[in-house]
């Protein structure tokens, strides 16, 4: 992260705002948007962050790219962030937004790291499991990772469930070379 305290203030702002307007949702659909096109366009997030390239310039790119999809909220908290010489800052805003308004909804992001494709079954589990530990809804990252041999790895805020096969493995070997073991003859 580039800024995250700058982030976050501004993100705030906008929620605030958003309230206040009732636009919430439409702002945060807006957000979604802008956080899809930056997170896959690493030419967008360059430009963003370039000295070269003038205010003006960005913001009309950033016009040119969003202007038709964003609430006119949107392209004005666009224009602030850019006359700040924020725009650095709007992945980052962007996310933090989202983030913000799935905490005020009690919706929390659970990450679960699998050897492969969870099942639906696994899934619904999974789902059962963090809205046990959370007394909420959660929203389910999947990430497919072969390393971990088998199990799974479930983080949900500063929770973590590791029941990986690698995990298993590892606290064996550890157990093993711990101990000493004896003969009882």
């Amino acid at each position: 992260m580039l800024n995250p305290k700058v982030a976050q203030r501004y993100a705030k702002s906008l929620i605030n705002l958003a309230t206040e307007r009732n636009e919430v949702d439409a702002v945060e659909k807006d957000m979604n948007l802008i956080l899809e096109v930056l997170e896959e366009s690493k030419d967008m997030r360059l430009l963003l962050q370039s000295p070269v390239v003038n205010t003006d310039k960005k913001e009309k790119i950033l016009d040119a790219v969003f202007g038709g999809h964003i609430t006119e909220m949107s392209k004005g908290f666009i224009r602030i962030l850019t006359s700040k010489g924020r725009e650095s800052l709007l992945l980052e805003v962007s996310a933090r937004f989202v983030e913000l308004v799935k905490q005020s909804k009690g919706i929390l992001t659970a990450k679960v790291i699998t050897a492969g494709k969870l099942s639906d079954e696994d899934r619904a589990s999974i789902n059962k499991m963090v809205a046990e530990m959370n007394q909420g809804t959660a929203e389910i990252e999947e990430v497919v990772d072969p390393s971990i041999v088998g199990g799974f790895i479930l983080k949900v805020e500063d929770k973590m469930v590791d029941a990986s096969v690698t995990s298993q493995l590892r606290k064996l070997r550890r157990n093993f070379t711990d101990k000493t073991y004896e003969s009882t003859l």
